[in-house]
């Protein structure tokens, strides 16, 4: 195995900081108990998981009782677009953007079979407003299901526009920002909103929801314990993922435009490149993502030769149900699906990872092409 591994798959999963693991090991000393009952250790856990939510709904600026978690992206997926839907009593039709993660567009189909208006981007990602605000003029819509940004391509949707065009159709709109909280600043507008902590670098095992106060939603599934997350949420996962948020936010700006600064110069390194097109908004842009598609390659051979040579990349689908499915999100943009790689930075990688990579992208990309021609 090479010296220096450098951990380029970002998109969704990042690495955990010392100061995130030293929260959960604390969450673990401290937040063992089950903060349901009336002891004092059970006591002492709430405090952590209270406060754990006070400071993930700062984040998102609303107040802590308007934020829920839940045990993963697809159940609190699954719940929150289930509870929306359920109270929107006699319409069932629900409008989603033709590049939203699995989680949301297989619930959508799920719930409202024949009834998913699926609304076309151009060829940046932008959803198209002109078919967006067609849609919703149907009066049995429930709901839209917009992202933030695209967890692919990195593409950052203009939601006040589209926000105002729900608000003026009387439709409620749920905002998948699973790609962009920790990564630039949480979006304005929204009536539900779903997060991913994994995303910003806390451990794996817990989800995100924010509901504004207005928001109507019905339960709709069997009573439990706690409505989103039936047999309560681990409190020391919850604890590390707000302090994670906490430490991407202190640093936001200057992160920011760091990475921002890295994705540039890997950019221009991959259009040097023959045959190689970078995808997405080259402006209205996650700092952090960058998809790159090749032409006449597949994306598989790429991501193993380049994991021998110490650098771990995405490719295919970033939420697809198996490793390397074909882009969904490519598809709906018009752009090569199979031979694209996908970069997702984190804090942890500098400027001579990326000069190390662009060094070694031209000997990775001959011997693929010689390796398909045998």
């Amino acid at each position: 195995m090479p010296a220096r591994r450098t951990y380029l798959d970002a998109g969704g999963r990042a690495p955990v900081t010392a100061r995130t693991s030293q929260a959960l090991q604390a969450g673990l000393t401290d937040g063992w108990a089950d903060p349901a009952r009336l002891t004092g250790e059970s006591r002492q856990a709430r405090a952590l998981l209270d406060g754990a939510r006070h400071a993930i709904a700062e984040v998102l600026r609303v107040h802590q009782d308007n934020v829920r978690f839940a045990h993963s992206v697809p159940l609190a997926a699954e719940r929150l677009l289930r509870g929306m839907v359920a109270a929107r009593r006699g319409r069932g039709r629900i409008v989603i953007s033709a590049i939203e993660r699995d989680a949301l567009s297989d619930v959508a189909h799920y719930l409202a079979p024949g009834a998913v208006d699926v609304i076309p981007v151009d060829r940046e990602g932008h959803v198209e407003p002109v078919a967006f605000a067609a849609a919703l003029r149907q009066p049995d819509v429930a709901v839209a299901v917009i992202q933030h940004a695209n967890h692919e391509i990195g593409t950052v949707q203009r939601l006040e526009s589209l926000y105002g065009t729900a608000q003026g159709a009387g439709v409620p709109m749920l905002v998948d920002a699973t790609a962009s909280v920790g990564h630039i600043d949480a979006p304005e507008h929204w009536d539900a909103l779903l997060a991913d902590p994994s995303d910003w670098g806390a451990p794996h095992g817990l989800a995100v929801i924010a509901l504004r106060p207005q928001t109507r939603w019905l339960q709709a599934w069997p009573d439990g314990d706690d409505d989103w997350a039936p047999g309560g949420v681990s409190v020391p996962i919850a604890l590390a993922a707000a302090v994670a948020l906490q430490e991407r936010m202190e640093n936001l700006d200057r992160e920011t435009q760091r990475q921002h600064d890295l994705v540039a110069r890997l950019r221009t390194g991959m259009e040097r490149l023959e045959g190689v097109t970078v995808v997405g908004d080259p402006i209205e842009r996650l700092p952090h993502l960058l998809t790159a598609a090749f032409m006449y390659l597949d994306g598989e051979p790429l991501v193993t030769r380049l994991d021998r040579e110490g650098f771990s990349v995405g490719s295919g689908s970033a939420c697809g149900k198996a490793a390397f499915q074909p882009s969904s999100v490519l598809a709906a943009m018009g752009a090569l699906t199979h031979g694209n790689l996908r970069f997702g930075l984190h804090p942890g990688v500098a400027d001579q990872d990326i000069e190390r990579l662009l060094a070694t992208m031209p000997r990775i990309i001959e011997a693929v092409r010689q390796q398909m021609q045998a």
